[in-house]
C-alpha cells in the first residue's frame, strides 16, 4: 500500500478524516508571494519586502518580467518566476492590483528638519539646477502612482526606498531603455537618497490610495517601461 493509503487508514482508525487537497485557485498559488510580501501582499514587517497590493497591474507585471529576464536580481523572486509565461504573470499582477486594503500608519521620522525639508523639496519640486524632476511629476501629485505602470511611493519602508534607489544607481535594478529611474538615481547624492526616503516613508497614505488616471503634464523624461 502506498504512503498516502497508509495515512488514510491511520487517520480513519484514529477517528479522523484525511485532509482535503488544497483548492487549485490563484489565491492558493500566490501564497508563495504572500509568504514574503505579507498577508494579501500588504508588505512584510522586515522593511525590505514591499507592499504589492493595489499597485498598478502593468507595473507589477513589468517587475515580474524584469526578474524573469535579469533586469532585477533577487534570487527568491527569480526562482519563482523563471519558468512562468507572460499570461500567467499578468494574471498574478492583476490579482494583487485588485486588492484594496488599508495602509498602516507610517513610522515617525527622527531626522533633522533640514533633511526632511530637502526630501520634501525633491519629492514635490525636484531640483531644476541638477536636472532632477520631482517624484510627483511621474508618480502623481498624491504620490500614489499613475496608471497604468507607475507605482506609488507612499507606504513603503525607508530602507526599501533607499535600497531601490541604490540598486538603480549601481545597475542592480534596470528597466527597458530608456531607463529613466537609473538616470535620475545616478544624479542623487547619498544625502538626497536618505532625505527623500525619510520624507516619503514618514508620509501617511491618502485614502483611497488609488493611482492617478493620468499624469498632470507630459513626463519630464522618456521612460521605456511606461507606454505612450
Amino acid at each position: 500500500m502506498c504512503r498516502a493509503g497508509l495515512l488514510t487508514v491511520a487517520l480513519l482508525a484514529a477517528g479522523g478524516a484525511p485532509a482535503a487537497p488544497p483548492q487549485d485557485s490563484l489565491a492558493q498559488r500566490v501564497l508563495a508571494c504572500t509568504a514574503c510580501h505579507g498577508k494579501e501582499g500588504r508588505a512584510a514587517p522586515d522593511g525590505y519586502h514591499p507592499r504589492i497590493a493595489g499597485k498598478p497591474a502593468l507595473y507589477l507585471f513589468n517587475q515580474l518580467v524584469n526578474f524573469r529576464e535579469g533586469r532585477r536580481r533577487y534570487a527568491p523572486m527569480v526562482y519563482l518566476v523563471d519558468h512562468l509565461g507572460d499570461d500567467y504573470l499578468r494574471e498574478i499582477a492583476g490579482h494583487f492590483a485588485a486588492i484594496e486594503a488599508p495602509y498602516p500608519a507610517p513610522a515617525a521620522a527622527n531626522d533633522e528638519p533640514a533633511a526632511l525639508a530637502l526630501g520634501e523639496k525633491l519629492a514635490l519640486q525636484g531640483d531644476e539646477a541638477r536636472k532632477l524632476p520631482a517624484c510627483a511629476a511621474c508618480h502623481g501629485r498624491a504620490l500614489t502612482g499613475t496608471a497604468p505602470a507607475i507605482p506609488g511611493l507612499l507606504g513603503l519602508p525607508r530602507d526599501y526606498l533607499k535600497g531601490q534607489l541604490g540598486a538603480w544607481a549601481n545597475g542592480q535594478r534596470r528597466a527597458h531603455a530608456p531607463d529613466c529611474m537609473a538616470d535620475i538615481a545616478r544624479r542623487l547624492n547619498p544625502e538626497d537618497v536618505s532625505a527623500v526616503a525619510a520624507w516619503l516613508s514618514s508620509r501617511p497614505v491618502p485614502q483611497p490610495a488609488h493611482a492617478a488616471a493620468s499624469l498632470p503634464a507630459p513626463p519630464p523624461l522618456e521612460c521605456g517601461s511606461v507606454p505612450h
